[in-house]
């Protein structure tokens, strides 16, 4: 009887492992991706924004630009590793990086970025130099600055590119997002959109 009773609650212990493993380990996954894949299947491939065939990055993911004739975004605050992908071609994984506000590298990087942004900036003198210019996302990966960031940067990209400064400002406001239903967020310019924009790749 204690034998058969042993047997029955094991039979039914992984039946229910494998149940669950069936429910969530495949059936709830293919559901998740297959909703996606089909009502949202640009944010589903990873946002990539490719011109003539050629994948310049995603819509999601920032990327760091530091010349002259690009407007800069916030810190890519991150350390990538190369791995193989899936089809055996490279592939980049991504971690966040991201300091203590409260520690004294934070303090002195933060310091150091202010210098370097002012310096390319010579322009603006004085005037306060935007917070998301010298400091990393919570997820390190934000691609948006504000446009107060955008704004300050026209000076410097209207004169390394010969665009007018007007020019820059109208393919800024071409790249600004404006909040979810009007209420829900801030105004946000998607820095890579912009760059490819004055590339003329967009």
């Amino acid at each position: 009887m204690k034998a058969r009773t042993i047997l029955r609650t094991t039979a039914s212990a992984l039946a229910l492992v494998l149940a669950a493993t069936v429910l969530c380990g495949v059936a709830y996954p293919a559901a998740v991706t297959g909703v996606a894949q089909a009502l949202f299947p640009w944010q589903a491939n990873g946002s990539i924004i490719e011109v003539d065939g050629v994948a310049y990055g995603s819509d999601l993911v920032g990327q760091p630009f530091q010349d002259e004739r690009h407007l800069w975004g916030r810190l890519t605050d991150a350390s990538a590793s190369l791995i193989s992908g899936e089809d055996g071609q490279p592939a980049l994984w991504y971690q966040s990086a991201a300091l203590s506000p409260a520690s004294d590298e934070f303090a002195a990087r933060t310091a150091e970025r202010v210098a370097e942004v002012r310096a390319a900036h010579p322009d603006q003198g004085d005037r306060p130099v935007p917070s998301d210019l010298v400091t990393a996302s919570g997820s390190g990966f934000d691609p948006h600055i504000s446009p107060a960031a955008a704004e300050y940067q026209v000076g410097r990209i209207a004169a390394a590119t010969g665009y007018s400064e007007d020019d820059v400002r109208a393919v800024i406001d071409a790249c600004t997002e404006q909040p979810l239903l009007g209420v829900l967020g801030e105004p946000r310019v998607n820095v890579l959109r912009v760059n490819l924009m004055l590339d003329g790749l967009l």
